[in-house]
């Protein structure tokens, strides 16, 4: 079964630089999703694995055999893409099988796999229908089983489930992540969509302008990354600028805007700038009361099961804060005074970046 090394892989396309210095290891059987914006480099980085593109520097090792001078058709990777590439003048049975029957496998083989595959993918009463008679579900369910018959253990998916639509994807990607543990595949899936990557990921590789910026567990990633940029691209969160005050080590405390708060910090200066991070399903928002801050609701949107607030407190600072609809279901109003407060705990300190905030969580 297939481990994955790159070792300082980079790749450039004239003056653009599309990988700087790539170094990954994707153990066996290991679901990786890569999450970043687009022009980030995460198709650039697995067209190099597939052997698509050639990359300039540095090596790819599968099972620690390197595999930069293996054609294409020899590396046995499976690879899945968004546009769904199927042969249209082909069935489903011919569109399994083709991948065999191009590598020469006997005809026993060839029928038993395919057959195999039909059942497992629920679509042996659709195997003679053609890719134009099927919903774009079924053909993208069709893509992935032709990639697994032809008996790779390595698959690269490329925002395999961005064309389908939203409910038919969250179906979709559960099913994948199902045939994958079955199998016991290594798969490297390339998405844009971040609730897919947290729900489905063992390992999220979050990445920026050609570079891995963090390489975590969906929870890690989410509830405490260590990257200023991964913060503010992986959900949503409020970035509040502030002075650090005094330290004991592992606690500080931070001023923002005239208020103290303790956050945990290691490694932080007395009078440095730093930014505080916190998540908008962990801002509290009361009716006024003496504690918290001043706010004012300046905008309010309905989620569905949560509202989502546009709020702006004491020295005109805006955050956003949601609040579920089941826990306070009336909600308040645009122009409502409210209270602000948030735990300590889910606050996160960062130092304030050299280049400045802006550049620092900007997607390019």
């Amino acid at each position: 079964m297939p481990t994955l090394d790159l070792i300082g892989v980079s790749k450039n396309y004239g003056n653009i630089q599309a990988l700087t210095d790539i170094s990954l290891h994707v153990e066996n059987k290991e679901y990786v999703c890569i999450l970043g914006p687009s022009g980030c480099g995460k198709s650039t980085l697995i067209r190099c694995v597939a052997g698509i593109n050639k990359p300039d520097s540095g090596g790819i090792l599968i099972d620690g055999e390197s595999v930069e001078q293996i054609p294409i058709e020899d590396r046995r990777i499976g690879y899945v893409f968004q546009d769904i590439a199927l042969f249209p003048h082909m069935s489903v049975r011919d569109n399994i099988s083709y991948g065999l029957a191009v590598r020469h496998a006997e005809s026993t083989e060839i029928t038993t796999v395919t057959n195999e595959m039909l059942d497992l993918i629920n679509m042996r009463d659709r195997s003679k229908a053609y890719p134009r008679e099927l919903s774009g579900g079924a053909q993208q369910k069709l893509a992935v089983g032709r990639a697994i018959a032809t008996g790779s253990h390595l698959f690269l998916l490329d925002e395999p489930l961005g064309a389908l639509d939203a409910i038919v994807r969250a179906e979709l990607r559960y099913e994948l992540r199902k045939l994958a543990s079955d199998l016991g595949l290594t798969v490297i899936h390339v998405t844009h969509d971040q609730e897919e990557a947290l729900s489905i990921a063992d390992t999220v590789i979050v990445m920026k302008s050609g570079r891995i910026v963090e390489v975590g567990k969906p929870s890690e990633i989410y509830a405490s990354p260590k990257n200023l940029f991964t913060a503010n691209f992986v959900g949503e969160t409020n970035l509040l600028e502030g002075k650090l005050l005094e330290t004991d080590g592992s606690q500080c405390t931070v001023d923002i805007k005239g208020h103290r708060f303790k956050v945990s910090g290691f490694g932080k200066k007395v009078g440095q700038r730093v930014i505080v991070s916190i998540r908008p399903e962990y801002i509290l928002l009361t009716p006024p009361t003496v504690v918290g801050w001043n706010g004012e609701i300046k905008q309010v949107t309905f989620l569905g099961n949560l509202n989502r607030y546009v709020v702006e407190v004491e020295g005109g600072l805006e955050m956003i804060a949601e609040v579920s609809t089941a826990e306070y279901s009336t909600g308040f109003r645009v122009g409502e005074s409210v209270m602000v407060s948030f735990d300590d705990v889910h606050m996160l300190l960062f130092d304030y970046p050299a280049e400045g905030l802006e550049k620092e969580i900007s997607l390019e």
